[in-house]
């Protein structure tokens, strides 16, 4: 019986693929580990970039796993067929194994086998070539060798099918892009293909085939490794095979969008702005779930601003809907993704009570914002005569300061008999937006994961840093958190006070007397039980696979990492403490640097 629920689906990927000799491994964090470059993790490669880099994978070199993912760049497309901010990518990866025919044809016959999508119903897209790299037939030959028309193979450029790098070098290299026919006639016309009739074909899977290096000059060149990146969209794939027009359908976020409208009193037909507006609340509070479950709450900053966007963009739409936006609101909603999701992502479960006490406390907060800014409209239009308007930049401040889109504003101001200068309010947001770009191209100019020898550096000082706080502190003291740049680390730690000076100038000399002793840095890989019985330091619980590396430095550190780490302590120069702060109840923060050590540093390899 072919599978056709989404857990079904997810469960048969994983199983074809294991049967391929694939290791199945554990979705990471919706918060990626040592990476300030992005602020979620936005595909299933994200977690796996040392090892698409070269690093040896404790499960092999055949690997497969379903991530769950947040994307924000399209979130004002969610809310159509197919845009989601929170979505799970499947995954399968070959580190310097199989390569494009191996790729190409284990999709095809997921697709056309295991899943039983029809031929006639299926096309494909590939890179079309230009001064770097040559024209992809290799892959249109073997797509046409399984059986896929001509008419059916695309070509397109860099901007549709290529990947990478991440950063402004690295990784790189043609994709192959799999789509199905959603036009609005049973069956695709002759010659159709999404190179030439994009809006009706929807895609589904993504082969990536990671066979150049950008090198800083901006040519390319072979890599040694070549390495397979492949990701397809659950829910899509899930519309497809249960037949339904969009994502919203598909068995599991049916299930929270009717948990949505439980609370809407008229039974009238839907409008289409109210259809969006449920489909945002479903897909935002889905997002929130998962987000506070990884230990991410609100805030004005990074991933908290995120989760406090969607949250508060839930109930502004709620209020489109017209739905009864009281205390409970979002958690209600939630209640229904927990129920959900729970037998795949059990700490959903787990994070219960969390999660609702966080929803229920920014409900209350939000609803204070809208409240004080109830109070600036009325100021703002009390001099206003009827048939005046409110200036975009007042519209604006509403937006901006208390959270009042600006359908709010022109509601309210209708009610009044006054109009807004949405014109206005467009330019003074661009101009918002522009900084904001502004500010993330400057934080994120490094690219993805940069491994980089200061970051190695530093990523190994934090190692160090643990232990030596364990040591000052106690065994209570866990990593909670990690952030780190080529400049500096920031590391985050479970523990209730602040640390006194002599505190943390003991942690600081542990730490350079570590670096001194110029012990020898090298990981093994060993089941998570062998991890525990040697005193490894890690979380333990989900977050990792059947197999992991620990990484031993000297006697002083031993700890589950994926690295990468210098090859000695000494490479490491000096440790400094810059700062030592609060983080958030019962989690502290440090700040540090290292300097000196080796201009070129060597990396760790694996205990013989």
């Amino acid at each position: 019986m072919q599978p056709r629920t989404t857990d079904d689906i997810r469960k048969a990927y994983l199983d074809f693929f294991a049967g391929k000799g694939h290791s199945v491994i554990a979705g990471a964090s919706l918060v990626p580990d040592n990476d300030p470059t992005v602020l979620f993790t936005t595909a299933g490669m994200h977690p796996l970039v040392p090892y698409l880099m070269g690093e040896a994978h404790p499960a092999g070199k055949r690997l497969c796993d379903a991530q769950l993912c947040v994307r924000t760049q399209d979130i004002d497309e969610v809310g159509d067929n197919t845009h989601l901010t929170c979505f799970e990518m499947m995954g399968n990866w070959s580190l310097g194994d199989y390569f494009k025919k191996g790729a190409i044809e284990m999709s095809f016959e997921f697709l056309t086998k295991v899943l039983g999508i029809p031929l006639e119903k299926f096309a494909v897209t590939c890179f079309e070539g230009d001064s770097d790299a040559p024209r992809d037939n290799e892959s249109a030959d073997i797509w046409h060798s399984l059986g896929v028309p001509r008419e059916r193979i695309g070509f397109l450029p860099k901007a549709k099918n290529w990947w990478g790098p991440a950063g402004k070098t690295g990784p790189c290299g043609p994709d192959t892009e799999m789509f199905y026919w959603v036009g609005p006639s049973e069956l695709p016309p002759a010659g159709s293909n999404p190179a030439t009739d994009d809006p009706n074909w929807m895609e589904i899977w993504n082969d990536v085939f990671m066979q150049y290096n950008k090198k800083e000059d901006g040519t390319f060149e072979p890599l040694a490794q070549q390495n397979v990146d492949t990701g397809m969209g659950l829910e899509r794939v899930a519309a497809v095979l249960q037949k339904v027009s969009n994502v919203y359908e598909t068995d599991s976020l049916k299930k929270i969008l009717a948990k949505v409208l439980e609370l809407r009193k008229s039974t009238d037909a839907l409008k289409d702005i109210e259809v969006k507006a449920a489909r945002i609340m479903t897909d935002h509070l889905k997002a929130a779930t998962f987000m506070i479950a990884d230990g991410v709450k609100p805030s004005n900053v990074d991933q908290g601003y995120v989760l406090r966007r969607l949250i508060r963009r839930a109930i502004r739409s709620a209020r489109q809907l017209g739905l009864n936006a009281e205390q409970g609101l979002c958690s209600f909603v939630s209640s229904e993704v927990i129920a959900t999701y729970a037998s795949a992502y059990p700490k959903l479960r787990q994070k219960e009570d969390e999660i609702r006490a966080t929803l229920d406390t920014e409900e209350q907060q939000f609803s204070k914002a809208l409240h004080e800014g109830q109070k600036q409209f009325d100021k703002l239009t009390e001099p206003l005569q009827k048939g005046q308007i409110i200036d975009g930049q007042s519209v604006f401040h509403l937006y901006d300061t208390y959270g009042f889109p600006v359908e709010l504003t022109k509601e309210m101001a209708t009610e009044r008999e006054l109009k807004i200068d949405e014109a206005g309010f467009a330019a003074a947001f661009e101009a918002h937006q522009k900084l904001s770009r502004a500010g993330a191209e400057k934080r994120f100019a490094g690219g993805l994961a940069d491994t980089s020898d200061e970051t190695t550096k530093l990523h190994t000082a934090t190692h160090l840093l643990n232990q030596a706080l364990r040591t000052v502190l106690g065994d209570h003291v866990f990593q909670k958190g990690s952030n780190i740049t080529a400049e500096r680390l920031r590391f985050d730690f479970s523990h209730p006070d602040k640390m006194t000076p002599e505190q943390i100038k003991k942690a600081e000399e542990l730490v350079n007397e570590a670096i001194k002793a110029d012990a020898p840095v090298s990981y093994s890989v060993m089941t998570v039980d062998e991890a525990k019985a040697q005193g490894a330091i890690g979380v333990f619980g989900d977050k990792y696979g059947e197999k992991v590396k620990v990484y031993t430095m000297g006697t002083f550190s031993k700890e589950i990492c994926g690295g990468p780490h210098v090859a000695r302590t000494g490479m490491l120069g000096s440790f400094k403490i810059q700062k030592e702060e609060s983080s958030s109840s019962g989690v502290r923060r440090i700040k540090a640097i290292v300097s000196g050590g080796p201009a070129k540093i060597e990396v760790a390899g694996e205990k013989n």
